[in-house]
């Protein structure tokens, strides 16, 4: 009956506390959840192959385990504990899997997509602070994925390199502005262990349409966050529960040509505006 505590209790009292704060949680509620499902041998086997093979599916752009994560919750729960903001700042939500470092800087206005492909769309607004004032020198490091719902680096050789990637600057008036396609909702990668169990708890593995974005600057609070399509048809039940209604902007249809042509557009376009709002620390 005491299983949890006769394994604490190994601990040497020399372990680093927060190391020994953590295990006595972990070792605690194991034992609780293996003595309320009494699992069978064959079952506690199917656990350790499920997280071993979990292992084999991460790479150098793959992890798995961040998608486990995802799909159960605890990743925006992580973020929700440690993106406690002031009322009025922009709210966080999950990185995600396929964030990459070393994307070009470019200049304000430069259009992301480098293959030509999808629906332009137009994306701008403000970086300010809680008290409304433009934010300069704000870094903001964007990503997308393209218009079949898929990230350049899961497409190597189909895609160019940074594609629908790119970090940009604000200057004095806290604006960016930039060219992008209307992004598309996907599926997470369901061809792994996450993906096996999302099927067999009968969940559909789709994330709505959304923008990525990390802004930053010193002083201010790192803002982790997505702006999302409320029209899209997976906005209710995105699979990493990551759509707060705060982060969602209108994906506007644009016809007007002599407009078009002065963003370096053919034809319609989408226009989408949203206003960031940090916090300083």
């Amino acid at each position: 009956e005491n299983s949890a505590e006769v394994v604490n209790a190994r601990m040497s009292p020399d372990t680093e506390p927060r190391l020994a704060q953590v295990m006595e949680v972990i070792v605690r509620k194991m034992h609780e959840a293996t003595k309320e499902i009494e699992p069978t041998q064959d079952e506690w086997m199917t656990a350790i192959q499920f997280l071993t093979r979990t292992g084999h599916m991460c790479n150098d752009w793959r992890q798995e385990y961040i998608l486990l994560s995802d799909i159960l919750g605890v990743s925006m729960l992580v973020d929700a504990i440690n993106s406690r903001r002031p009322t009025g700042a922009s709210e966080n939500t999950v990185l995600g899997p396929f964030h990459v470092d070393g994307a070009p800087e470019l200049p304000m206005g430069t259009n992301i997509c480098r293959d030509g492909k999808g629906e332009p769309m137009y994306v701008h607004g403000r970086i300010l602070d809680t008290s409304g004032n433009p934010v300069e020198g704000v870094k903001i490091d964007v990503w997308q994925a393209n218009d079949e719902g898929f990230y350049d680096v899961q497409q190597k050789g189909i895609q160019p390199e940074f594609n629908l990637r790119g970090i940009f600057r604000t200057g004095a008036d806290g604006r960016y502005f930039f060219s992008a396609i209307k992004p598309r909702f996907y599926p997470i990668p369901d061809d792994g262990p996450a993906g096996e169990l999302l099927k067999a708890l009968g969940r559909q593995p789709f994330r709505p349409a959304h923008f990525h974005y990390i802004i930053e600057k010193e002083g201010y609070d790192k803002l982790t966050t997505h702006i999302f399509d409320p029209d899209d048809k997976y906005i209710n039940t995105d699979v990493v529960f990551g759509v707060k209604e705060s982060l969602m902007a209108e994906f506007k249809p644009v016809d007007d040509l002599e407009k078009a042509k002065e963003l370096g557009f053919e034809g319609r376009y989408y226009d989408v505006e949203y206003d960031f709002i940090l916090a300083k620390k």
